[in-house]
């Protein structure tokens, strides 16, 4: 487990340097008088580990920019990619408060050693574009939910695509929740695109995803909870969770409206990593609820996945986990 005594930690995303593990995340003081505050506190936080069980924390990524920013409430999820020169890219999400609410863009920073990081002076790369995706002027949601990049080289070789956490800009304000998707040649300059999935599917934001070929099968995972799913798929009594769903390709068509949980609300934001040492794939997540409905904000220790038949499922028994 990943646990900070004086801080609740929460999203996270990793990377593999082929001699460490890396562990970004989000962090904001247990001081704050509510958790939910959190959100508009948080900062990216860094540890190493070699096993992914055991972790050293290092120098924090980066805080929110001064005003005015893209970025200057908040710094939020995101990913760790490596260009073909050796140059690390971190794609996240950047906060800031309008008179309309709060407006998530995409940015980036850079390093030459996964410590030492440079936001980009061209941030931010990525906004919400009202031809395809909801706005803060529509009105429909509790914000512009235009977050959580997904970076990963095309499986052609032509170039990079980036999944995002978006909303469409039609469909009943509780089932709008999409997959957005920008492309780019050289993880510097980004062209976005209508998203890869249609609304309808039962949910109104998929969180956190990420795609990956697990033993052969292309696997989208994201996260979803039952406040934020549609009036029809919360009426089968789910908790919410993590999800899965299956997919064509990395890039779809992904299977949205039959997606199942991995876990219910005690675990949020999970990500999978392939361990160099067995070779195999490892799920990751935060404990989200308390036995007693009290957010946890640590990250929980690794558990095997794979699939089991058509099922993808964890591999051993624990709190939270559905088999």
């Amino acid at each position: 487990m990943f646990a900070l005594p004086e801080s609740w930690v929460w999203d996270f995303w990793l990377a593999d340097d082929g001699e460490n593990y890396h562990l970004f995340f989000l962090y904001a003081s247990r001081a704050l008088p509510r958790p939910d505050d959190r959100h508009y506190r948080a900062s990216i936080g860094h540890a190493t580990s070699a096993d992914l069980t055991n972790w050293d924390r290092v120098q924090d990524v980066m805080v929110r920019s001064d005003a005015p920013a893209f970025d200057d409430l908040a710094t939020w999820t995101g990913s760790v990619v490596r260009h073909p020169d050796g140059t690390w890219f971190l794609f996240y999400t950047g906060v800031t408060l309008t008179e309309r609410g709060n407006r998530q863009q995409i940015g980036y920073a850079t390093s030459a050693d996964l410590l030492h990081w440079r936001k980009s002076g061209s941030n931010p790369l990525l906004c919400a574009d009202s031809r395809w995706y909801e706005t803060l002027a529509d009105g429909q949601w509790h914000d512009e939910a235009f977050r959580d990049p997904w970076v990963f080289a095309d499986p052609d070789g032509n170039g990079w695509h980036m999944l995002i956490t978006a909303r469409a800009n039609y469909g009943r304000a509780d089932d709008r929740g999409v997959i957005g998707h920008a492309r780019s040649p050289d993880l510097r300059t980004w062209v976005l695109g209508p998203p890869l999935t249609e609304p309808g599917q039962g949910f109104g934001q998929l969180e956190v995803t990420q795609v990956e070929i697990v033993d052969g099968r292309p696997v989208l995972l994201f996260s979803c909870l039952d406040s934020d799913v549609s009036k029809s798929r919360l009426a089968t009594g789910t908790t919410g969770g993590v999800w899965w769903a299956g997919a064509q390709s990395l890039l779809g068509p992904f299977q949205i409206a039959d997606a199942q949980q991995l876990t219910d609300r005690r675990r949020y934001s999970g990500r999978i990593i392939r361990n160099r040492d067995s070779d195999d794939w490892t799920f990751l997540a935060f404990d989200y609820d308390a036995d007693d409905g009290g957010f946890v904000g640590t990250i929980a220790d690794p558990q095997p996945i794979q699939w089991t038949g058509p099922t993808l499922a964890l591999g051993s028994a624990d709190a939270g986990i559905r088999h």
